[in-house]
Formats: structure tokens, sequence, C-alpha cells
């Protein structure tokens, strides 16, 4: 997949929804919840200034982040859900 995100947005590939809860019970694909949690695959530069000069991204490539529950639009590229979404939409990155 060649897809480059312009300025401060971010595709996202977000987690496998939870099938299953802490007690072994199956959940229903229509009262899962959409996950909130995921992969970056790809950044764009950042977002220019009121000088001209570009603001360097808070996340890269590879880092799991946690973002809001509606944050993004879904894309399919090759058979797979994405969300891109701006860079302010992620609320933090997992350090593990």
């Amino acid at each position: 997949m060649n897809l480059r995100p312009l300025g401060d947005r971010v595709l996202v590939k977000p987690d496998e929804a939870e099938e299953k809860t802490a007690s072994g019970l199956y959940i229903s694909k229509g009262a899962q919840e959409k996950p909130q949690r995921g992969t970056v695959i790809a950044v764009g530069a950042g977002k220019m200034d009121d000088d001209g000069e570009r603001i360097p991204m808070d996340v890269k490539v590879n880092d799991v982040v946690i973002y809001g529950k509606y944050g993004g639009n879904e894309v399919k590229i090759d058979g797979e859900t994405y969300l891109l979404m701006r860079d302010s939409d992620i609320y933090a990155v997992v350090e593990e």
C-alpha cells in the first residue's frame, strides 16, 4: 500500500473489537464496542504554523495509540479498514 496522509493527518489500523468478556462470555457483533486503540501506519508531514514552519507530529509509524471513539474517518484500502484522523484526535501513545 502506498498512501501518504497530508498535513497533520494520521492513518491508523484499529485493533480488533473484543469478542469475549473477561469472564469468557462471547459478545455479539452488534453489541461490540468500537475499538479506541490502534497502530499508526502512516503519518503526514505536519501542519504549518503562521510563519510557514512545519509543526512536528507527536506520533510516528508503528506507535500504538489511543484515540476518540468517534474520531477519524473509516477508509478501506486493499480490503482492510483503516481510520484517517488528525493528529489532534489522538489522545495518547501507549508505551510498553
